[in-house]
């Protein structure tokens, strides 16, 4: 008899701890701070996916955001030197020598309050640098575009993006057999 007295008064202890911990709940509520166009500018660092065929790459690479552009100090041009290059040894070479290459996107931004992000609208420039094949410099071209919005996203100052190289061009020529190569940043953190 005495084991079941304590039995339900423990019960009724813990509902009572439990609701009075749901009570708490209710009061904590997220009140974002409002973005502003100006929030989407600053330095990123960011994991950069690269999709081609089936073949997925990730790296961590840095860019800033700045009056409507997007820049990559050092883009990672992995994927399109061994696209133009494919024999993997002569690829590897080339990338060993390449040194930076800077990639911008420009950017139209449009506050969308109900969401508490900036939309941006990519307009992704096109890619030139110069690479040796088979023993002569060659400037390669690459043709960006972009099918899908990015967003500064308020509640983690992130920002998410995406766009893909459509076409490169090696001395004048197109690439063929070319598969399309994607990039995505699905999130970036503000430094």
């Amino acid at each position: 008899m005495k084991i079941k007295k304590v039995l339900h008064f423990l019960m009724l202890a813990v509902f009572a701890v439990s609701g009075m911990s749901l009570i708490s709940c209710l009061e904590d509520q997220y009140t974002p701070i409002p973005v502003k166009l100006s929030d989407v500018d600053g330095n990123y660092k960011a994991r950069l996916a690269t999709f081609q065929g089936g073949k997925i790459n990730e790296k961590l690479t840095d860019f800033n955001a700045k009056d409507s552009l997007i820049t990559f100090k050092d883009f990672p041009a992995r994927e399109v030197v061994k696209t133009v290059i494919t024999d993997p040894a002569k690829a590897d070479t080339v990338l060993a020598h390449l040194g930076k290459v800077e990639y911008k996107i420009k950017f139209k931004s449009k506050l969308n309050t109900g969401q508490n992000v900036v939309e941006l609208a990519l307009e992704p420039q096109v890619m030139v640098f110069q690479i040796p094949v088979e023993g002569v410099i060659k400037n390669v071209s690459v043709k960006m575009t972009a099918k899908q919005k990015g967003f500064y996203v308020g509640y983690d100052t992130s920002l998410r993006f995406a766009w893909e190289a459509e076409k490169i061009t090696v001395g004048g020529t197109d690439v063929a057999p070319y598969q399309v190569i994607k990039y995505e940043v699905p999130i970036s953190i503000k430094n």
